[in-house]
C-alpha cells in the first residue's frame, strides 16, 4: 500500500540517520565543483607580525576552527559571532563519537537516548533504534549550551571574540587581504557601531545564509525549512521522554520528511521541516502538535519557537582565494537526517587543521589549490558519500 510504501521509506531514512551519527569515514572521494583558480602562489611572510585569521561565525564549525587556530603559532585569530548567546534553531542530535573526539564535558548532553520510535499515520509505532548497542546513545544538546562551551573553549585559547554581524567582505583579488565590515554590539549598546578589519584568511562559518559564502559567489544550493517549538510539559510526561525520540511520519506532518519529538533538559523540542512545500510549514507543525497531544499532556507551555533554513546539499564552491566555506555554509548537511552539527565541528577543525600545516608555523600564506588538495579533499574522502 501507498503508506506501506512511506514507512519503508522513512525507516531507511531513519536507518541511515542513526548509522550516518555513529559513521566513521567511507573511503571515497566526489571532489566539488571546480573554483576560479586565484593568481598568486603561496607567499612567504616577512611582515613582522602573525598571520591574521578570520572566522566568522561561532557555532560548532567556526567555534572548533577557532580553536585550532588559537592554538597554532604566529597566528592571531579572531572569531566573529552576531550574538554570543545565540541559540540556534536546531534538534540539537549529536553522536556518541563527538562527545569523546571534542572533549564535551557529560553536562553538555541533556539526555542520552537509547530509543527511537517512529510513527506512522494511524499511529502506529515501529522501533527503529535496534542499531545502536547496549553502550550506545544519540545525545540531544541544547545549542545555546553546546556552542557557548565551544566558544568559549576557543576564546580561553586565545581567539579574539568579536560581537559582531558581519555585513560584507571586500577584496580586490581572490588572494586577498580580505576587509570585513560589520557592526561592532558592544556591552550595553543596541545600535552596532560600523567597524572594519584586515585579515589574510578567511574560514566562513557563518550557517546556510552566509554573508561569506555570497562574497566569494560560493554558488546557491537548495534547503529544508525546519520548524520546531520548544515545549515544558508536565514531569511525568517528560518522564515518558527520558531517553525516547519519536519519528512521525505522513503527509499531515511533512511531505518528504518527517516531524520530531526530542527530549531536552527539561522541555522537549517539537518540529517538522520540508523541502518541497517550505509555505505550509507552519500547517505541518500544527499537525504534529494534534498527532503527539496525548503525550503531552493538557497544558503544554511553549517556550520558545525557532526556524531556520537547512542545506540540502554541498554549495559549488567552499574554497575560493584564502577563503574556505565549513557548517552549515558549505551545504555540510546529512539530506536523510538534517544533522549536521557533528559535520560542522569536523569541517571546522580539519579546514584550521590543514591550513596551519600549509602555513608553516605561519610564515607563508597558503595557496587556493593547497587548500583544496588537503583540506577539501580529505573531508570528501572522508565524508562524501554521507552527502
Amino acid at each position: 500500500t501507498e503508506l506501506a510504501s512511506k514507512l519503508a521509506l522513512h525507516s531507511t531514512r531513519t536507518a541511515t540517520m542513526l548509522s550516518t551519527l555513529a559513521a566513521s569515514a567511507l573511503g571515497l572521494n566526489i571532489g566539488a565543483t571546480p573554483a576560479p583558480s586565484s593568481s598568486r602562489g603561496a607567499v612567504s611572510m616577512d611582515l613582522g607580525r602573525p598571520l591574521r585569521v578570520a572566522v566568522v561565525g561561532g557555532g560548532p564549525s567556526g567555534a572548533c576552527a577557532a580553536e585550532i587556530f588559537a592554538k597554532a603559532p604566529n597566528i592571531d585569530c579572531t572569531l566573529f559571532e552576531r550574538k554570543m548567546d545565540n541559540c540556534k534553531p536546531c534538534g540539537g542530535a549529536i553522536p556518541l563519537c563527538m562527545v569523546d573526539e571534542f572533549e564535551l564535558p557529560p553536562e553538555i548532553v541533556d539526555r542520552r537516548v537509547r530509543k527511537m520510535k517512529m510513527i506512522s499515520p494511524s499511529g502506529r509505532e515501529v522501533d527503529v533504534g535496534r542499531t545502536l548497542k547496549e553502550n550506545e546513545y544519540i545525545g540531544m544538546t541544547r545549542r545555546e549550551v553546546l556552542d557557548a562551551y565551544l566558544r568559549d573553549r576557543a576564546v580561553e585559547l586565545g581567539a579574539k571574540p568579536v560581537t559582531g554581524l558581519v555585513q560584507k567582505v571586500e577584496f580586490e583579488d581572490a588572494d586577498g587581504p580580505y576587509t570585513i565590515k560589520y557592526s561592532e554590539y558592544k556591552p550595553g549598546e543596541k545600535k552596532g557601531t560600523p567597524s572594519e578589519a584586515e585579515f589574510d584568511i578567511i574560514v566562513g562559518a557563518d550557517g546556510a545564509n552566509s554573508r561569506t559564502a555570497k562574497a566569494i559567489d560560493a554558488g546557491e544550493y537548495n534547503f529544508a525549512i525546519a520548524f520546531q517549538e520548544r515545549i515544558k510539559i508536565p514531569d511525568e510526561k517528560m518522564k515518558y521522554y527520558e531517553d525516547l525520540a519519536e519519528m512521525y511520519v505522513g503527509d499531515d506532518v511533512s511531505p518528504d520528511f518527517y516531524a520530531w519529538v526530542f527530549p531536552k533538559y527539561d522541555h522537549v523540542g517539537v518540529g517538522t521541516g520540508t523541502v518541497v512545500n517550505r509555505p505550509a510549514i507552519s500547517e505541518y507543525q500544527a499537525a504534529i502538535r494534534e498527532r503527539c497531544a496525548d503525550r503531552l499532556g493538557p497544558d503544554p507551555k511553549v517556550m520558545k519557537v525557532e526556524a531556520h533554513p537547512i542545506p540540502e546539499h554541498m554549495r559549488p564552491r567552499r574554497v575560493v582565494g584564502r577563503v574556505a566555506l565549513v557548517g552549515d555554509a558549505a551545504g555540510y548537511v546529512t539530506k536523510c537526517s538534517g544533522e549536521g552539527i557533528y559535520f560542522a565541528a569536523k569541517s571546522g577543525r580539519m579546514a584550521a587543521e590543514e591550513i596551519v600545516a600549509l602555513t608553516a608555523g605561519g610564515t607563508r600564506l597558503p595557496t587556493e589549490m593547497e587548500i583544496k588538495d588537503t583540506y577539501l579533499k580529505k573531508f570528501d574522502a572522508a565524508y562524501g558519500p554521507t552527502y
